[in-house]
């Protein structure tokens, strides 16, 4: 696991200014640092050693030099592609995966990410051809970001590399701030800083004489029509999990675990070869939100150590602006502060983590994905009634029972899912900016790929629109910036090609059946793991935003945040600071609203006011 960072252009002072660039992100590689420019090109290369720790120094070259390579991720199938290389002639220098890479383009061209299996951003500079060629893996594990300044194609792990390059002038995003207040998270191919692309999970980029082309080689399509039985589908999950966490246990240092108190990573804890586990919970009142007695006794019964970490409130607070720092973007999921705080624990012992993000995805395994199950005893109505139904639900009081359930029985599911998270609808936020921008509505911005399901059931749905945006937007964003903030290389065996040929087919009554969610994987789970985990209720990262924001540490911080400049030039200040007195005073629930906003502004300080964050 490493940093890249690179450029393409007739740049003066190019080893300066690649320096600069990998200077920011040397947390991702603090191990060693290589270099390569020509009047071309500049590559830049920050190393966490992982495998083949003697010889596997980037940049990488072939056997004549006329092919240079920086690559941060893991490839799990590098073994075997070594071997069939070697059939064709191929010589190889060392150990690396990443030499494989080498070799898979100069036998493959462009055509080489169709052979990989696992995750990477990588950069080949083709010195005959004068070409760049960028990949990012089919799930986007890993970040990769580009820009066009001045004539160059400049290109990096963390947008926070590209800001350092000379002429790059720092302008936020506002149609990226508006559709934030929405999803969350940064959810366009643009990011919050205007002009910096972030390439696209399963695309490719290539760059030549001035010219840039993306395309995409993976869409993570589903196709829920297996007839296997439910031993057959059983069966067939449990040997390509077995296989893939046995892949992603490729490594020459030690590797850990993250084990939350649910099923997913308990599950890679029980199937890992690695002996040390780790855990986060959090200080409060009641004890509701600290789960690490959960992960201590299932990692008892698998025979595991444990180490765990209490997260307080002040330190929670404390560690925000930082943490926005290594996010590049905002990111207002609370679960990103707790990802941190692990990370920071196992990075004591370990350089490798495995961890369970994208098994809710791929199985079926949010809550919400039962939503068309429980609105279907109105949902067959003619459209007309529903419509008329809910009109007369949002003339009745707010919080009175049924009424929410009619008014979402009366949309279609594109038009009331946008996601994991849905904060402002498209009038609220409206209201609530000062700057008025273009950005069309959640729903319109999500219709192109409501439209490539539109075949299936509304779950199936629901789940590609997570697949899309959700998972490489918000899990896999805080999963990679969170753990490389402490050198720490976080691998994900769930999101793997081969799991994904056969979870696109799993059957919709096969992920949702007896009233749970992910029901095919937990015959798999409960195999191996004890009853209190496999069939424990879904709480991901529970993290207390909403006790917190009602006492005098998070309110007082947040209002000084609301009533500051950056709030005035953005926001109504007078809807904002009325989100956070209702919630105080305990007339509504604004929690999620109130963190929306508040980590936009600390991650607006720390890249446009506070030299210092860092």
């Amino acid at each position: 696991m490493c940093g890249i960072a690179g450029f393409v252009g007739k740049q003066e002072n190019k080893d300066e200014i690649l320096g600069k660039m990998m200077d920011v992100i040397k947390h991702r590689g603090p191990d060693s640092e290589g270099k390569y420019t020509t009047e071309d090109v500049a590559f830049g290369f920050r190393r966490l050693s992982i495998i083949d720790l003697e010889s596997g120094a980037q940049p990488m070259f072939n056997e004549d030099g006329q092919i240079a390579l920086i690559f941060n991720g893991e490839i799990y199938n590098s073994p075997e592609l070594r071997e069939r290389f070697k059939q064709k002639g191929h010589v190889f220098a060392n150990r690396s995966d990443s030499e494989t890479l080498i070799h898979g383009y100069e036998e493959y061209g462009e055509k080489l990410v169709h052979e990989l299996r696992g995750m990477f951003g990588f950069a080949i500079w083709d010195n005959r051809k004068k070409r760049l060629f960028l990949a990012r893996d089919y799930f986007g594990i890993k970040p990769v970001y580009y820009a066009l300044i001045n004539g160059n194609l400049v290109f990096a792990s963390e947008i926070k590399s590209i800001l350092e390059f000379p002429g790059f002038k720092k302008e936020v995003n506002l149609e990226a701030l508006e559709q934030y207040l929405s999803f969350q998270y940064s959810n366009l191919p643009e990011t919050f800083f205007k002009g910096v692309y972030r390439l696209l999970p399963g695309h490719y980029l290539t760059y030549s004489s001035g010219e840039l082309n993306t395309t995409q080689y993976f869409d993570p399509t589903l196709e829920p029509v297996s007839k296997d039985s439910q031993e057959n589908l059983v069966k067939k999950l449990d040997e390509v999990l077995e296989d893939s966490v046995s892949k992603h246990m490729l490594a020459d240092v030690e590797v850990g675990a993250f084990l939350s108190s649910g099923v997913d990573s308990s599950y890679i804890a029980a199937k890992y070869s690695g002996k040390k586990t780790f855990t986060v919970g959090f200080f409060d009142k009641d004890n509701q939100y600290n789960e690490t007695h959960y992960a201590e006794e299932c990692a008892k019964y698998l025979g595991l150590e444990n180490y765990s970490h209490t997260i307080t409130e002040e330190e929670y607070w404390g560690e925000m602006p930082k943490i926005m720092y290594h996010m590049d973007e905002p990111l207002a999921d609370p679960a990103a502060i707790a990802l941190y705080f692990v990370a920071r624990e196992a990075a004591k012992h370990v350089k490798v983590v495995t961890s369970g993000e994208g098994a809710d995805e791929f199985f079926g395994g949010y809550t919400i994905y039962r939503e068309p199950l429980s609105l279907r005893w109105i949902a067959w109505l003619p459209e007309s009634w529903r419509k008329a139904m809910a009109n007369l639900a949002e003339k009745l009081p707010e919080g009175m029972k049924g009424r929410s359930y009619i008014i979402r029985a009366s949309k279609t599911v594109q038009e009331r899912f946008i996601g994991n998270a849905n904060i402002f609808t498209a009038e609220e936020r409206k209201r609530l900016l000062k700057v008025k921008t273009k950005a069309v509505s959640p729903q319109k911005l999500l219709e192109p790929q409501y439209k490539k399901m539109r075949a299936y059931d509304d779950t199936t749905k629901m789940q590609y629109i997570d697949l899309t945006n959700w998972l490489p937007g918000d899990i896999l964003l805080k999963a990679d910036k969170m753990s490389m903030a402490h050198s720490l290389e976080l691998r994900v065996p769930f999101l793997d090609k081969e799991v994904f040929a056969v979870a696109r087919r799993i059957r919709t009554n096969m992920k949702l059946k007896d009233r749970t969610t992910k029901f095919a994987f937990r015959r798999v789970a409960e195999k191996y793991l004890p009853e209190f985990t496999t069939n424990k209720k879904k709480l991901g990262f529970p993290v207390p935003i909403r006790v917190w924001l009602k006492e005098d540490t998070g309110y007082g911080k947040v209002k000084e945040a609301f009533t500051g400049k950056a709030a005035d030039r953005f926001f109504q200040t007078d809807l904002i600071l009325r989100l956070l007195d209702e919630h105080k005073n305990g007339l509504r629930d604004n929690s999620r609203k109130i963190w929306t906003v508040y980590t936009f502004l600390v991650w607006y300080q720390v890249f446009f006011e506070d030299k210092e964050a860092a």
